[in-house]
C-alpha cells in the first residue's frame, strides 16, 4: 500500500462521507486499503463523485456571496502596541472579554444580531473587547509570558476590577491573569477553553505538536507563522468538518440569513493574523507536545497556573459539537475551578459565541451569571 493511501485509509470515513450507508462505507474502504478497483460498485465511486461535485459548488457559492461585513469599531479606550481594549457601553462592573490570539477579534462583534458584544452592551453591561491586533516588530518576539503581562496593564488600566472573560485560547490567557492580580479581577469566565490537550481523539496532539519542525523554517524567515500554516492547523483539528460545511452551505438557500451567517464566520477565518512564533512553540510543543497545563507545569513568569488555586466567581462553558476543543479537554476546568457555573450547550466552537442560536447557547446563562454577581 502506498504511504498516501496509508494516510487516506486510516481518515474516518464517517467524517469524509457521513450521509453514505455502512455497506458503502466498507467498499470505500476497501478501495482505500488497496482492493481491486473492478471490484467497487459504481454506484460506491458515483456516490463519492456526488460528493465532491456538492463540495465544489459550496465553494464557488461561498465565493460568489455579496454579503460583505458592515459594522462599525466602537471606540478605543486603552492602547498598547497594536493591542487595544474597545468599549461598546453599558454599565455597572466592567465585562472584559479575552479572544484568541489566533483569527481577529471580531468573532465576539460578527454582524447585526450575531454579536456578543453588543447584545451585552445592550443589555446593559459594561462591555469592553480586548483586541490583540497584528504582530509588529515587537509582538513577533513575544511568548505567551508576554502577551499576558500586556493583558495584566490592560486589566490595571481599568478604574475598578473587572469580570474577566476569556475564549478558546484567551481563556488560558484570562486564567494566567488572574493568578497574577486576583484582586482586579470581580469573576472569571472561560468559554470553550482547553486544559488537559492530550484528551480526545487518540494521537491528535502528538500529531499537531510534531508539526513544529516543519513550521520552524518559516517562522525562521518571518517572525511568525503565517496565516495559511494557521490554516492547516486549523484544518488538521478538524479534518472532514471544512468538506462538510461547504457540501451543507451548497444546499441552503443563498438569499437566507443562514446562508449570509456562514460566510461572515468563513470571512472571519480566512480575514486570520499571523501567530507570533515563540507563541506557536509554546502552544504546540508545551501545551500540546507536552500539556503542561493539566499536569500543573505550565509557569508564568515562574508562577504555576493552577486554577484550583483561585478563589473567584467563575463560569464555564463547554459547547458539546465543539471539534476544535474537544468538551473532555475543557472539562477539567470545571473540577479545578472549585463552585464553578458550568453550562454545556449543544453547539460547536464558533456556533456558542456567534451562531444563530448563540443567544440561548451562552449569551443569556453568562448574564444571567453576571447579574447573579452583582447580587452576592
Amino acid at each position: 500500500m502506498s504511504s498516501q493511501r496509508s494516510f487516506i485509509a486510516s481518515m474516518s470515513l464517517n467524517g469524509m462521507w457521513p450521509s453514505l450507508d455502512s455497506a458503502t462505507k466498507a467498499a470505500l474502504a476497501n478501495l482505500l486499503a488497496g482492493a481491486n478497483p473492478n471490484e467497487i460498485p459504481q454506484a460506491v465511486l458515483t456516490a463519492a463523485q456526488e460528493k465532491d461535485s456538492a463540495l465544489l459548488a459550496g465553494i464557488a457559492a461561498y465565493r460568489r456571496h455579496p454579503w460583505v461585513r458592515e459594522m462599525p469599531d466602537p471606540p478605543e479606550i486603552w492602547r498598547e502596541g497594536d493591542s487595544c481594549i474597545r468599549d461598546f457601553g453599558g454599565g455597572g462592573t466592567a465585562l472584559l472579554f479575552v479572544p484568541s490570539l489566533v483569527n481577529r477579534a471580531t468573532i465576539l462583534d460578527l454582524a447585526p444580531g450575531r454579536s456578543m458584544m453588543r447584545f451585552f452592551a445592550q443589555s446593559g453591561r459594561r462591555t469592553l473587547l480586548l483586541d490583540w491586533g497584528w504582530p509588529g516588530p515587537v509582538e513577533r518576539g513575544f511568548g505567551l509570558a508576554q502577551y499576558i503581562a500586556r493583558l495584566d496593564r490592560a486589566i490595571a488600566a481599568q478604574p475598578a476590577p473587572v469580570i474577566l472573560i476569556g475564549y478558546c485560547m484567551g481563556g488560558l490567557l484570562a486564567l494566567a491573569a488572574a493568578h497574577q492580580a486576583p484582586a482586579r479581577i470581580a469573576g472569571l469566565g472561560v468559554l470553550a477553553t482547553p486544559w488537559d490537550f492530550h484528551a480526545g481523539a487518540p494521537g491528535r496532539a502528538a500529531a499537531i505538536a510534531q508539526l513544529l519542525p516543519l513550521l520552524e523554517p518559516v517562522m525562521e524567515l518571518t517572525g511568525t507563522l503565517p496565516i495559511d500554516g494557521l490554516q492547516t492547523l486549523f484544518t488538521l483539528l478538524d479534518p472532514f468538518g471544512v468538506g462538510d460545511k461547504y457540501r451543507r452551505f451548497a444546499t441552503l438557500d443563498q438569499a437566507s440569513a443562514r446562508a449570509a451567517g456562514f460566510v461572515a464566520v468563513e470571512d472571519w477565518l480566512n480575514d486570520g493574523i499571523p501567530l507570533a512564533a515563540p507563541v506557536v512553540r509554546e502552544v504546540l510543543g508545551e501545551w500540546y507536545g507536552e500539556n503542561r497545563p493539566a499536569r500543573g507545569e505550565w509557569r508564568i513568569a515562574g508562577r504555576a497556573i493552577e486554577p484550583e488555586g483561585l478563589r473567584l466567581p467563575s463560569f464555564v462553558a463547554i459547547p458539546l459539537r465543539d471539534r476544535i476543543v474537544p468538551p473532555e479537554s475543557a472539562e477539567p476546568l470545571v473540577v479545578a475551578l472549585q463552585g464553578a457555573t458550568v453550562i454545556r450547550p449543544a453547539a460547536g466552537h464558533v456556533g456558542m459565541v456567534a451562531g444563530t442560536g448563540a443567544a440561548s447557547a451562552l449569551w443569556r446563562p453568562l448574564l444571567e451569571w453576571v447579574q447573579r454577581l452583582d447580587k452576592s
